[in-house]
């Protein structure tokens, strides 16, 4: 074998080793962000907060993306993909580590910063991942690679809620009705510390393994374009604005959903089980999520266009949004039998409210398509540049952080989560009024930019 085969050889390795280090990226920030779900319950029940204060953990950390967007894009433009991947994983590994201070110290507010920490690294690492994965190895896979990487992000998301739960919400602190005291206030935080932690360290090692490749990564990243336009010139598109707003309300509906799940489901008149259990069963919000991408992607390959498909997905959203609002007033009372979720293994009681509760975890299967759907679909009908249409809807994700404390507050106000579902409902309305003026737009190709996922 001569000296060049050799070279050769270990050149494809090496590059197939850095794929496979960025797709992890995309596991890296679904666990992180999904960890949320089973934090906001474990930080609710062990500082004793409200659900609006409880939903600040949302807000702090979904903030990130309107604030630090554009940031993150300018230093990828100075100083490139390989140190954006590094300095992005470095942020999160920070945060991890405020978090555990925060919970040294006891503090909520500490922790709201770690968490906006972490967020602003997961931010750099989305403007960097998504064209990077594209454009390393042959551009005829490239379709495939995003594919794959998307799937390892819903794999990811589906693995923080499941393994979150099991780590955050055990221990006596969590049991119904339970009066918390310090010792266990203590126990608590310690174990939401130690998931922190080890966090951290397998990020710094993996942030090890991605140095040894990092001229890899800068071989075969994509050309930057230093004279980027702005995100917000895209305000000057009708079409850009109203697919911003789509994607602003859309990630605002499902994190409403998502990260008030657990405390959702453990009511004694939804299906009154412990949050251990209602952490578990929430892990088929994203599951159902993860199906209902793949159905998705199918139907629009075989049958439908996109924005028919997000018509779809919109109505079945409103609807089981609407039918759990209009059923507030139900209560589980005694059940008349249970049934097994397979997976994770919970025994859910049927009564009168498994059919509310079972109705907001089914909402994952309209949400699995609504993201990618809404960006290609703004893309195509977008008048502005399509690097500042796609800038503009990744800070659009914003929403995320203010939506959720909306859900909160109509909850707080009427005393029912169920009632607080009216807010995703009216989110979801948009998108499907959103999907239906899409039908009768001009479209054309997308000459430039790649777009997100979340």
């Amino acid at each position: 074998m001569t000296d060049q085969t050799q070279a050769a050889k270990s050149g494809g390795s090496t590059l197939g080793l850095a794929i496979i280090y960025v797709t992890t990226l995309f596991f890296i920030w679904a666990v992180i962000t999904n960890l949320l779900n089973p934090a906001l319950a474990a930080m609710k029940a062990i500082f004793h907060l409200d659900p609006v204060t409880a939903n600040l953990q949302n807000f702090a950390f979904f903030i990130a993306y309107g604030v630090m967007s554009i940031p993150a894009a300018g230093f990828l433009a100075k100083r490139g993909y390989a140190t954006s991947v590094l300095v992005g994983l470095g942020g999160i590994v920070l945060g991890c580590l405020i978090a555990l201070i925060s919970t040294k110290i006891a503090s909520y507010p500490v922790f709201l910063f770690a968490l906006f920490v972490m967020a602003s690294g997961i931010t750099l690492l989305q403007v960097t991942a998504n064209p990077l994965i594209a454009a390393m190895g042959s551009p005829s896979r490239s379709a495939f690679r995003l594919n794959l990487s998307q799937a390892f992000n819903s794999l990811g998301a589906a693995t923080a809620i499941f393994f979150g739960a099991s780590y955050l919400l055990k221990g006596e602190a969590f049991a119904p009705d339970v009066v918390i005291t310090e010792a266990m206030k203590s126990q608590a935080l310690g174990e939401v510390g130690a998931v922190y932690l080890k966090l951290g360290i397998a990020l710094a090692i993996f942030i090890g393994l991605v140095y040894f490749v990092r001229d890899v990564i800068s071989q075969n990243a994509p050309k930057i374009a230093t004279s980027a336009p702005s995100p917000f010139s895209a305000l000057s598109s009708k079409w850009a604005v109203l697919g911003a707003v789509a994607i602003f309300v859309y990630v605002g509906a499902e994190v409403s959903i998502d990260s008030n799940m657990i405390n959702y489901l453990e009511q004694k008149q939804i299906l009154n089980i412990s949050k251990l259990d209602a952490g578990h069963l929430g892990t088929w919000y994203m599951i159902f999520a993860m199906l209902g991408r793949f159905l998705g992607a199918a139907l629009m390959i075989k049958f439908l266009r996109g924005h028919t498909v997000l018509q779809f997905a919109a109505m079945g959203a409103v609807a089981l949004c609407a039918y759990i609002a209009l059923n507030h007033g139900a209560t589980q009372g005694a059940s008349t039998g249970s049934f097994v979720m397979p997976i994770v293994n919970v025994t859910v009681p049927i009564g009168p409210g498994t059919g509310i509760g079972m109705a907001a975890i089914c909402v994952g299967i309209f949400n699995s398509i609504m993201f990618p759907t809404i960006f290609t679909t703004t893309l195509e009908r977008s008048s502005a540049p399509a690097s500042a249409t796609s800038g503009l809807l990744c800070v659009a994700i914003v929403g995320g952080a203010f939506i959720p404390l909306l859900f909160a507050q109509v909850s707080k106000m009427t005393g029912s989560y169920s009632l607080a579902f009216i807010v995703p409902a009216i989110c979801y309305a948009y998108i499907l009024w959103f999907a239906n003026a899409a039908k009768s737009a001009p479209i054309h190709t997308i000459e430039e930019g790649v777009s997100g996922g979340h």
